[in-house]
């Protein structure tokens, strides 16, 4: 026993510890702000935090509120909240987690801070524009919502025009708001951190492409935190610059997310909070590491680098993984599968976020023609644990590993093997 805790203490990242301690500290310090000359915004996830920064607003993100209740196991009670006050089951999970908390002021951090005013983006759902009106009512702030153009195949000079319009007139709201002359310098202070952040966090993930993998798309989904809510500051630089040196070494040293690593996956969708250690341990029981995912890489934002950092942001935000259509999402995926050396997909059907799982068999179909790799659909919902069997999942996991042991050892694999331990990528 004691052996096998001091090997589990050795696979622990200490990443984790450094994360949980800045993500306290921001959330500590937006609860003392409350109430004071200092501005709060609510922004969606894949909105552009770094006007915000430099404008010295504090960021808060329901969305990564709804994934702590979900991983917390309180999201079905508050879901259930807003469900009596009429909002359907069929709506996403994340917006009636928070919404029932905002009434009951429940959570897991003693509640969100109240927001000043509203920030929300289309280039990851489309809810969040009635979520966010109803958030506007509920509180009686003003709510800013940016509208970013759909990319069916290519991104055109036009769509990106149209964004940085709203861009400035997103600066004149934050002056109403502030009462205070929007720095543009700062902005470009900002976005610059924003940029590297952005390619830490790419270089974090692409340490996964060695075999055997540092770290599994589980503990990418924990330490993803940061570059979602603090995106923009010097902290998230040196989180994932001092988390990027942490991996080479567990390279170095021939530390593995999974000992008996005999089989790479992708997985597709948003993670199944409250079932991420559950599902982590039953993969790695068949010596299945889960090395790259759709999810985390949606936050490597590109592009930002341009002499004028409102064309950088109209880039990075308006080419974002939700906002293009299914034949891009392919490339992306076939990219993703080649550069890690995947073996199998697994696709979260995921009840909550319709443009996520919408076109999902689709994908699931266009893989397997185009690169021959076998997926398991697992049908649940990211925080709405009522929708999960477990039952379910482990039979068709046992099923999908069986097949992929009797493949992988009748047939060559679909891509070359990734660099071995102690080769460096990135």
């Amino acid at each position: 026993m004691a052996e096998m805790a001091t090997e589990k203490e050795k696979r622990r990242l200490r990443s984790s510890q450094n994360m949980k301690e800045l993500m306290t500290r921001y959330y500590m310090g937006a609860k003392m702000a409350e109430g004071s000359d200092k501005k709060i915004a609510w922004i969606t996830s894949g909105g552009p935090v770094e006007f915000l920064i430099a404008a010295d607003i504090i960021p808060i993100y329901p969305e990564n509120h709804g994934a702590m209740l979900g991983a917390s196991r309180m999201s079905v009670e508050l879901c259930e909240v807003a469900e009596g006050l009429g909002y359907s089951r069929d709506l996403c999970s994340y917006a009636r987690g928070d919404i029932g908390s905002a009434i009951t002021k429940k959570s897991p951090i003693g509640g969100l801070p109240r927001p000043d005013f509203l920030l929300a983006c289309n280039n990851i759902c489309g809810t969040v524009l009635k979520w966010y009106q109803a958030l506007s009512r509920l509180f009686n702030v003003p709510l800013f919502f940016l509208d970013t153009p759909f990319i069916h195949h290519r991104l055109v000079p036009e769509s990106l025009l149209y964004v940085r319009r709203q861009f400035e007139e997103f600066i004149d709201f934050l002056e109403v708001q502030t009462q205070k002359k929007f720095n543009r310098d700062r902005l470009a202070e900002v976005v610059q951190y924003s940029g590297e952040s952005a390619m830490l966090w790419k270089a974090v993930l692409d340490q996964c492409a060695h075999r055997p993998s540092p770290m599994s798309c589980f503990d990418a989904f924990i330490n993803m935190a940061p570059i979602v809510t603090l995106r923009g500051t010097k902290e998230v630089v040196d989180f994932y610059r001092d988390m990027k040196a942490e991996l080479l070494e567990r390279i170095a040293q021939g530390i593995s997310a999974v000992p008996t690593e005999k089989f790479r996956l992708l997985w597709d969708n948003i993670p199944i909070w409250y079932k991420m250690r559950d599902l982590s341990e039953l993969f790695a029981s068949y010596g299945a590491c889960l090395v790259a995912d759709t999810y985390t890489n949606a936050w490597v934002f590109e592009g930002m680098d341009t002499v004028d950092p409102l064309d950088g942001l109209a880039q990075a935000y308006t080419t974002a993984y939700l906002n293009i259509s299914i034949d891009l999402m392919v490339e992306r995926v076939l990219d993703l599968l080649k550069r890690f050396s995947v073996d199998g997909l697994i696709i979260h059907s995921n009840r909550s976020c319709k443009p996520y799982s919408l076109g999902q068999y689709d994908i699931q179909r266009l893989i397997y023609e185009k690169a021959g790799i076998l997926s398991l659909v697992i049908e649940a919902d990211m925080t709405d644990a009522r929708v999960y069997s477990d039952a379910q999942v482990k039979t068709r996991v046992e099923a999908f590993m069986e097949t992929l042991e009797n493949r992988k050892f009748s047939a060559p694999p679909p891509f070359p093997s990734p660099p071995q331990t102690g080769e460096r990528v990135g």
